[in-house]
């Protein structure tokens, strides 16, 4: 998937302008980025659009992953990019299906098996049959 078509499917979940959509999608990767080791952002990273793939980039100082609940992840995605809890939630909801629509072989899958329960409200949606976007 490139770039384009990534923001345009965010945009259409959450009924929000390209522009929105940039900074919702930059907001949840690179808190998605906090909670991710190193190594399992960089598999992520490896199959996104360029533009995405540097907001899940680690350093040897942030190499570890932080261990934070989803009510933490939605209330740094809400700062990040302005939003209320509510729309903080929705925007995540859909950057998780572009995100899974977006990358092969199960990625997204196994990434999301990985989170603790409390994130299932924000990963079952993605994970839900007939999610993606029909093309017209």
């Amino acid at each position: 998937m490139n770039y384009d078509t990534f923001v345009d499917q965010v945009a259409r979940r959450t009924g929000a302008s390209a522009t929105r959509a940039v900074t919702l999608s930059h907001a949840t990767l690179e808190t998605l980025s906090e909670r991710l080791t190193g190594g399992e952002a960089l598999d992520l990273a490896a199959q996104l659009p360029k533009p995405l793939q540097s907001l899940l980039r680690k350093t040897p100082s942030t190499e570890y992953a932080e261990r934070f609940g989803a009510a933490e992840f939605v209330a740094r995605v809400g700062r990040r990019a302005d939003l209320d809890l509510v729309g903080a939630r929705d925007g995540i909801r859909a950057v998780f299906t572009t995100l899974r629509e977006a990358v092969t072989g199960g990625e997204f899958d196994e990434l999301a098996s990985q989170f603790p329960r409390d994130y299932r409200d924000l990963v079952e949606p993605a994970m839900a049959p007939g999610v993606t976007l029909r093309r017209a």
